[in-house]
């Protein structure tokens, strides 16, 4: 199996240094930058797995390198860990905005990071492969028939419930924002009321009993399918 290539855009050069041994030691090849435009010509040209992301950077600042890899279609699909001694709710939500896979907190434990990095890579390779049927326990989510079914017994959802199930059944373990969750399920174009969302989650756990335990609610952030 070929090595993953891990890109580092970070420019503490020891903290560079400490990732790379642990990764390398792990088994990934790890690429790098110190700044924000090397990390984007880098990405760009070589397409790696997966890009570890630190926010404060020289030249071009995290967030921007992540929008523009978010808006290029060719680069759209590489996940991203933000790595950032920023732990604020407002800053980890603009993270997830732009679709960040992951947000870290400095300082942090290689062995940690190491583990959100196989997360992510594992929820990756999910999201790539289509899915008719996503089964979890008891609960079917049949997306050719747009139908749902607990323990065998099909449950009648509207459009926008089996949306939002679907939308967060298919990526496991990701959190999105309510932002997200109405642009991805009711689209961007949408007219909504602020906790929309969380009307549709509240009337989605009722009809899914004691499946609505997959359902996390992240405080602060919005909502999770539990992986």
């Amino acid at each position: 199996m070929p090595k993953k290539d891990i890109l580092i855009v970070e420019d503490e050069k020891d903290l560079v240094e400490l990732i790379q041994y642990n990764l390398e030691k792990e088994g990934f090849k790890v690429v790098h930058a110190y700044d924000g435009e090397g990390g984007l010509q880098i990405a760009r040209s070589r397409h790696p797995s997966i890009v570890l992301l630190d926010l404060m950077l020289p030249r071009l600042d995290g967030l921007e390198v992540c929008r523009r890899l978010k808006q290029d279609p060719k680069t759209a699909d590489i996940p991203i860990i933000i790595l950032s001694v920023k732990d604020s709710e407002a800053d980890i939500v603009a993270g997830l905005e732009l679709g960040v896979d992951d947000y870290v907190t400095k300082p942090f434990s290689p062995r940690i990071l190491i583990s959100r990095v196989r997360a992510v890579l594992r929820r990756s390779e999910r999201d790539a492969r289509p899915k008719k049927h996503i089964k979890i326990d008891g609960l079917v989510v049949d997306t050719s028939r747009h139908e749902v079914s607990l323990d065998g017994k099909n449950i009648p959802l509207t459009i926008t419930e089996f949306k939002l199930l679907h939308y967060l059944a298919e990526r496991p373990g990701r959190v999105f924002t309510r932002d997200q969750l109405m642009g991805g399920v009711m689209g961007e174009d949408s007219v909504v009321i602020d906790r929309t969302i969380d009307v549709h989650v509240a009337s989605l756990r009722k009809k899914l009993g004691r499946y609505a335990q997959y359902i996390v609610t992240v405080r602060g952030l919005g909502y999770k399918f539990k992986d």
